[in-house]
Order: C-alpha cells, then sequence, then structure tokens
C-alpha cells in the first residue's frame, strides 16, 4: 500500500511580515531645563543604543538606500529633527563606533532659514556631515510651518530642497512634516519635489504597496528618559 503524503506550504505572510524601524530624535545633549525634556536624549544615552544596534546586528540605512531594506540584516533608521548644533555629538560618536564590520549613519532633517542661527548648524558643519559618508541631510522644510494651514506650500518644499543641495552638492530626496502634520494637498506637493515623506505617526513601518506609503512613513520616538530595555522594545526587540 503506498500512502502518500502531501505537504502543503501555508506563507507566513502574517507572521514573516518585516517591520523596520524608524526612530526621531532632535537634540543630543544633557537636558539642562531648557525646552521640551522629551526631545532631548544625552550622548551617552544615545551612544549606548548605537551600540546596543550594533551587537544585536542592525543595518542602520539612510533614505538614499531605501530600496535596500529588503536586501539587509535588521534595516533601522535613525532620523534627527530640526539641526541643532549638538547634532554634532551624533558625528562624533558615529566616528568612534564605526569599524569594518559597522557603518553607523543617520538622517538628519534641516530646516533651511534655519542654518547658521545660534545653537544650530552651519553650512560648513552641514558640508563635512554630508561629505562624511555617515549624515544624510534632508529637509524640514525652510521655515516650519504648518504644512496643513499655509498658502506658499511649493515655496516651503521647493526652495528647502534647493538651498540644502547646494550647500551639501548631494540629492535632497526626503522631507519631514513640520509637527508630523499633513494632508492631502501636502502629499500631493510632496510628491513633486521628494521620493520619501516621514511623519510621526508612532508604529514600525510595514510595506503594504498602499497608495502614498513613501509619503506617510511612521517614526517612532526615542525620549530622554528611554532606558536600554525600552529601547529595545521600541524596536521591536521581543
Amino acid at each position: 500500500v503506498w500512502v502518500i503524503f502531501l505537504f502543503i506550504i501555508i506563507p507566513e505572510q502574517a507572521s514573516a511580515q518585516q517591520e523596520v524601524p524608524i526612530l526621531i530624535y532632535h537634540s543630543i545633549d544633557e537636558f539642562k531645563g531648557h525646552g521640551e525634556k522629551d526631545l532631548y536624549v544625552s550622548p551617552k544615552n544615545f551612544e549606548q543604543q548605537m551600540i546596543y544596534l550594533r551587537d544585536h546586528g542592525y543595518t542602520l540605512l539612510t533614505f538614499e538606500r531605501w530600496q535596500d531594506i529588503t536586501k539587509v540584516n535588521k534595516p533601522i533608521f535613525i532620523t534627527v529633527d530640526d539641526g541643532y548644533k549638538n547634532n554634532l555629538n551624533i558625528y562624533t560618536i558615529f566616528q568612534k563606533l564605526e569599524s569594518k564590520s559597522f557603518h553607523p549613519t543617520a538622517t538628519m532633517f534641516i530646516i533651511s532659514d534655519f542654518i547658521g542661527r545660534k545653537n544650530r548648524l552651519s553650512e560648513a558643519d552641514l558640508k563635512m556631515l554630508a561629505g562624511s559618508d555617515l549624515i544624510s541631510i534632508q529637509s524640514h522644510t525652510v521655515t516650519h510651518p504648518e504644512l496643513t494651514k499655509i498658502k506658499n506650500l511649493s515655496y516651503e518644499l521647493e526652495e528647502s530642497k534647493k538651498k540644502i543641495q547646494k550647500i551639501t552638492g548631494r540629492p535632497v530626496i526626503a522631507l519631514a512634516y513640520p509637527y508630523g502634520l499633513y494632508n492631502d494637498k501636502v502629499l500631493e506637493e510632496t510628491r513633486k519635489y521628494y521620493q520619501y515623506g516621514v511623519t510621526t505617526i508612532p508604529k514600525l513601518f510595514t510595506a503594504k504597496g498602499s497608495e502614498n506609503e513613501d509619503y506617510l512613513l511612521p517614526r517612532v520616538y526615542v525620549k530622554y528618559d528611554t532606558t536600554i530595555d525600552q529601547f529595545a522594545k521600541i524596536i521591536g526587540e521581543k
């Protein structure tokens, strides 16, 4: 008697859905009582978080390599908004941690009219960072307005792109919406100038192939009091 076993392979689509963390930072500095505490992460904590990523096999990507999320081991994006001078601490930490097996990278979203102001990155800083191969410089608009409420939308999107590209000599392909705010008009206008738009929707990215997916990329905050255990949970480590 012949017994035939049929093995039916059911795709593990639900469980195998790739989750990609896109993290938001602002100031990498000690909190000294000015501004909003949760928008700070101390250099020591930031360095510990980057060491965690290194030691757990993460690949740090920038938006120039978005297509690589399906090709690399444990992709993750470090994004930093507003262009504060203390973001130079990121560069220093990355230089310290860089090795043959670990290439740390981050994306800094810059408000183009704020370049060179007190406590903000200068043109020289941006040139240096962009040329380092560790930092991608992208747009956070010209003046950081609520994009859903303004008339000169194309100016805010196009002029910041042009100015940053002129300074860095590198393509500007990604936009961070100020305050995470957008609507259909903002998305439509963003598509004219950028390939990617990042929000503050607090979840990990999973590709679903939906319309405007690349312009509604979610991001998760890392805060001043985030412990390394909480950090692991944020990025989806079980």
